[in-house]
């Protein structure tokens, strides 16, 4: 089932064109990644589909919503938000921050220590907001764009700076909620994230997605038949794989002094580097 549908998206500032035709589409439950670097559109493309910018043309409907209905309680009731303007009440107790979005959203009692639960934040329920660090203060905020179970969860940068075992709560907390049902779709520069998460990818580069695909049906489709060899002394070389050299790959599978061989099977990153020309920072 198709849950957003993107056409031809277009969006101006002045005369610079931020999108230029983007297309996409998502299905229920399934976690979509939007890769590219600063400044490529990711997050103009997250505030449209939230209905914080208008398009300046093109089609757009998420949920059954085109952008047009985007500001209908019943349609923002069934989002979930975490972006760069995510706030916490700094004075506030976590409790009493999530408590306030537990009844905006209707949410049933209990959902306060749940989420906290998933996050292994259950101990910091009455701890005031200000004395957080930073990674839980993100946690919290993921908290507070998932309490009341929504059908569309949109994630600006989820990890973004946080310390690997943060970022690890985080993926288990966004892997358990696919699960359940819960559409996602994050914008991320961190591959080997998408990598783990996602189970599609778009490159957005330059306002223009330049590929889209499974993460593991884009590292097939750019790898090279050769061989890659490291040696004790650093020294590395590339070999093809053609039926020329049989006899020079069988001799390096002998080599004591090459201590790494491998097929070529090139990280996201590297994808990305071999789609734009760009490296992914």
């Amino acid at each position: 089932m198709t849950v957003i549908k993107v056409r031809d998206l277009e969006k101006t500032f002045g005369s610079e064109r931020a999108l230029k035709g983007v297309s996409f589409e998502m299905k229920k439950g399934e976690i979509f990644g939007l890769l590219g670097p600063s400044g490529s559109g990711k997050t103009t493309t997250i505030k449209i589909l939230t209905g914080e910018f208008e398009p300046s043309s093109g089609t757009v409907i998420v949920n059954g919503f085109n952008h047009e209905q985007f500001g209908k309680n019943e349609y923002v009731s069934k989002l979930g938000i975490l972006s760069d303007k995510s706030s916490l009440y700094e004075r506030l107790t976590v409790k009493d921050n999530l408590e306030l979005f537990r009844k905006l959203y209707g949410a049933p009692k209990g959902s306060v220590e749940r989420v906290l639960k998933d996050v292994g934040l259950a101990d910091q329920i009455n701890k005031t907001v200000s004395k957080l660090s930073k990674g839980m203060k993100q946690r919290i905020l993921l908290c507070k764009a998932v309490i009341h179970k929504p059908d569309i969860l949109f994630l600006d940068e989820p990890t973004s700076a946080l310390d690997p075992t943060t970022a690890e709560k985080i993926h288990e907390m966004l892997e358990g909620l696919r699960d359940e049902g819960t559409t996602v779709l994050l914008t991320t520069h961190n591959m080997d994230e998408a990598t783990r998460l996602c189970d599609h990818v778009a490159f957005l580069y330059q306002g223009v997605i330049q590929d889209h695909g499974g993460p593991s049906e884009l590292r097939h489709k750019y790898k090279r038949n050769v061989v890659h060899v490291t040696y004790n002394d650093g020294s590395q070389k590339t070999i093809d794989k053609s039926a020329d050299n049989e006899a020079l790959l069988k001799s390096v599978l002998l080599d004591e002094a090459a201590v790494d061989v491998r097929t070529d099977f090139p990280t996201l990153g590297e994808v990305f580097k071999k789609v734009t020309g760009k490296e992914l920072y």
